[in-house]
């Protein structure tokens, strides 16, 4: 072998190992989504480490798309990764392996970690989540950072101060002075912590009262949500008369597990019909031509089928032509009276971007459509996911943006308020960007890992 061949392979052997191997902790199929957005935004930087996942819940399937390597046993719990809202569903998570599978994840961990020690690499840990994964990462031995995706300080306070509160154990919350508790600080603030992600302004600014190294770089739920049209030419020149004589369009977020989110289409569509008798009482909108247009964002994991069954029952029958461009050739069209309604299982991005307005009973959908700067209005469910206590937490979380309702007849008058006051919408525009952030943050948070690490 010449020299020159000799030189080369020791540079690349030494440039291997000198490449930084990561592993990702999440503990949620939301958690993993935002986990993947920064690992692609990591695969595009000079010099990406080595990636390595172990989803705490679920099966992991967001990773699979990036053929990033799992180290350990995954699998799928009853609760669907819920059983804070609900004793029973961590009863049956126990009866269907937690523990065992959870202390075969933690030795997974020390294995990977153990692992790389011994090879001599640099290894660090990304934990995405809750305080589950902060646990691992701390008590794994390397170094670690944390993406909290779970907490926000809008559930306790706002801008102006501390919520008032009545409801059973809300004291509890914010005991310490922060949603995040103090074990949960001390996990933050721990020598191999390089940096704290909060998925807010006003929750950085409350940790770093702490010695915490928290970084306001915003939340990744944000990212990856455009549109697949130029939102300020949708409309042809004169935007203004354009607006007049447009549908008002409403979009549909039943959520995404099954079979919740079908027994949620259902309370839904007794709010679309409650909605179409009001609108045709009155002249118009404010802003709408007397049609209205509903969205249905139906998840790729519902049989749209059973969707379809509900509207049909409810006089809904299949229409052949669009009331306005849409970028999905297999969305479902359906026409009643002034109204239409489309299916769509492709067209997510757009159905957020088009909708004036949400009826939601849905959970990172509803906080992505009021991040855009859109008002959404809440009906509770029965669950698992979308119950009451969940709705109304989701209210503190999001403020103004967010409006509860009990019944879903009550979504008309709600419609009816928003739209005669342009005050409230604008307050609400800026209330859902502050909360929610602007796009980009994976990209910032995976540069600053970099940075970090390096």
């Amino acid at each position: 072998m010449s020299d020159a061949s000799r030189l080369s392979l020791e540079s690349e052997a030494k440039s291997t190992s000198s490449r930084l191997r990561l592993l990702v902790l999440s503990n949620g199929h939301g958690e993993d989504i935002i986990a993947v957005r920064i690992l692609e935004q990591l695969q595009q930087q000079a010099n990406p480490p080595e990636i390595f996942a172990l989803p705490l819940v679920g099966e992991g399937r967001a990773y699979q798309q990036l053929k990033i390597p799992v180290i350990g046993s995954v699998r799928a719990m009853p609760s669907g990764g819920f059983i804070y809202m609900d004793n029973r569903q961590l009863v049956r998570d126990v009866r269907g392996g937690l523990v065992q599978l959870t202390w075969s994840q933690i030795q997974s961990v020390r294995r990977w970690v153990k692992s790389q020690k011994q090879l001599g690499n640099q290894s660090a840990i990304l934990a995405v989540g809750d305080i589950v994964p902060l646990l691992f990462a701390t008590f794994s031995g390397a170094k670690y950072a944390f993406v909290g995706t779970a907490k926000s300080e809008y559930y306790v306070r706002d801008e102006v101060g501390v919520l008032t509160r009545k409801t059973k154990g809300a004291r509890w919350e914010n005991f310490s002075g922060s949603i995040y508790h103090p074990w949960e600080r001390w996990l933050m603030s721990r020598r191999h912590c390089l940096a704290v992600f909060p998925r807010d302004s006003l929750t950085t600014k409350i940790l770093k009262q702490w010695p915490i190294p928290a970084c306001d770089l915003g939340n990744p739920m944000m990212d990856a949500l455009e549109p697949t049209f130029p939102t300020k030419q949708f409309y042809s020149a004169d935007f203004q008369q354009q607006e007049m004589a447009r549908p008002l369009i409403v979009t549909l977020l039943p959520g995404s597990r099954p079979p919740e989110a079908y027994t949620n289409w259902e309370i839904m569509m007794v709010a679309v019909s409650a909605l179409m008798a009001s609108f045709r009482e009155r002249d118009s909108l404010s802003h709408a031509s007397g049609t209205l247009l509903f969205l249905g964002a139906i998840a790729a994991g519902l049989d749209i089928n059973t969707c379809c069954r509900t509207l049909k029952i409810q006089g809904w029958r299949p229409h052949s032509e669009s009331p306005i461009p849409f970028n999905d050739p297999h969305a479902l069209i359906f026409k009643q009276k002034n109204a239409y309604l489309m299916l769509t299982q492709q067209a997510y991005n757009d159905c957020l971007h088009l909708g004036d307005i949400a009826i939601t009973m849905a959970g990172t959908a509803t906080e992505q459509f009021v991040g855009l700067g859109k008002p959404a209005i809440a009906i509770p469910g029965r669950g698992p996911q979308y119950t009451p206590a969940f709705a109304e937490a989701q209210s503190r979380l999001l403020g103004s943006s967010l409006i509860l309702v009990d019944q879903p007849i009550q979504v008309a008058q709600v419609v009816q308020s928003l739209f005669s006051n342009p005050d409230s919408l604008q307050m609400i525009a800026e209330n859902g960007i502050q909360r929610m952030g602007k796009p980009g943050a994976a990209r910032r948070i995976a540069r600053c890992l970099l940075e970090k690490w390096g």
